[in-house]
């Protein structure tokens, strides 16, 4: 893990009055009905107060209902939105989402070896429909686990994501995947609680392994809540929280989000609401 300094922390004492703000970049796919993917992650940027930039891996038509049509962006362009945005902006964290094929996945690989050293990393690896369909062919799982899980400050699946990444079946518990992809090179892993039995992320990190506790809202709307925990994770390491805390903010932000999700909106699983649109304070 890259050790952040106190002066980084907005909560430090030692923080100055001024500071540049941070920007997070986003390499992920974009949703045409803006509950997840890009829409979704700059959304959580917004809220948690950093400057989103994008790479957009693929243009999706979809709704609430469903994803109609995907449209691959090349390779070449994945990693020209990457140089454009370093080489003028710079990159203080990045999120990694949906990816797409092996050329895709070898091309971010070679976007992270180009950023300056130390730049946190966290991958949420859309991999798994909801329905338990497999959304990467397995040449693509493949990539994903050579060259971006090992890149990879924090890796973010959910359960099921998890048991694929790992290779493991339904019986191995939340920390033995955990550990597993940990193995594989991530530094830590947060394997959220959506579709654990308790309403809790678990943290992986070193040796330490840390249950983060809070409310589950089952009447909520969660479409993108996934990407709403991640870009909320990398948000906070980019303005120098510590992981520990930086993943409870995430795990909380992305709560409320679901929490205030617009259930009224389309046919299908509503979009979460991390900007509290509509809400009645």
């Amino acid at each position: 893990m890259k050790a952040f300094r106190a002066m980084d922390s907005p909560t430090s004492p030692d923080a100055p009055t001024e500071r540049r703000i941070r920007v997070v970049l986003s390499i992920a796919g974009s949703d045409s009905g803006g509950g997840a993917g890009i829409q979704a992650d700059l959304k959580a940027f917004a809220r948690c107060g950093v400057h989103g930039a994008t790479a957009i891996t693929a243009i999706t038509a979809q709704n609430t209902v469903a994803v109609e049509a995907v449209e691959p962006v090349s390779p070449a362009m994945i990693l020209a939105q990457v140089r454009a945005v370093a080489g003028d902006l710079g990159v203080d964290a990045v999120k990694i989402g949906m990816v797409g094929g092996v050329a895709a996945i070898e091309a971010v690989a070679t976007a992270l070896d180009e950023l300056a050293p130390g730049v946190p990393v966290v991958l949420d690896p859309v991999m798994v429909a909801e329905s338990g369909g497999r959304l990467l062919d397995q040449s693509a799982e493949t990539a994903l686990l050579r060259e971006l899980v090992s890149r990879a400050t924090v890796v973010t699946p959910n359960l099921i994501e998890a048991r694929v990444l790992a290779g493991e079946g339904p019986d191995a518990s939340p920390e033995q995947l955990a550990r597993a992809i940990q193995g594989l090179g991530a530094r830590a892993v947060i394997v959220t609680g959506g579709h654990r039995a308790e309403p809790s992320d678990l943290l992986v990190d070193g040796d330490r392994a840390i249950e983060l506790v809070g409310e589950r809202h089952p009447d909520g709307a969660a479409h993108g809540s996934g990407c709403t925990h991640s870009s909320a994770l990398a948000a906070h390491l980019a303005l120098g929280y510590p992981l520990e805390e930086a993943a409870r903010a995430a795990r909380a932000i992305a709560a409320e989000a679901v929490r205030d999700g617009l259930r009224e909106l389309g046919a299908g699983p509503g979009p979460v609401n991390v900007l509290g649109v509509g809400r009645v304070p």
